[in-house]
């Protein structure tokens, strides 16, 4: 019996979910962030590249705070947990 692949809800929970289609929402999502709110895309590949060379690292999520990573790291107020990359200043 074929099963039809779960459609995006906005008040499911991930297990709800088809997990390709909310890991390609989820990069939609950071695609589309507003640009004062994201990293230079240098600086996100930067981010990446630590959080890939980190042992917390665990499908995609950081075990120290729980979040995913690729959000994390392309928004500019947000930093590492365990201070590997930091915030960026923010002009007032």
């Amino acid at each position: 019996m074929k099963t039809e692949p779960k459609s995006m809800c906005r008040k499911c929970l991930t297990t709800d979910m088809d997990e390709r289609q909310y890991f390609e929402n989820l990069h939609s999502y950071i695609a589309n962030l507003d640009d004062d709110i994201k990293v230079r895309p240098l600086l996100y590949d930067e981010r990446i590249a630590v959080c890939k060379g980190c042992n917390l690292l665990a499908d995609g999520m950081c075990r120290a705070c729980g979040c995913y990573v690729e959000l994390r790291a392309a928004m500019r107020t947000k930093s590492c947990p365990y201070g590997r990359w930091k915030a960026e200043k923010t002009m007032s």
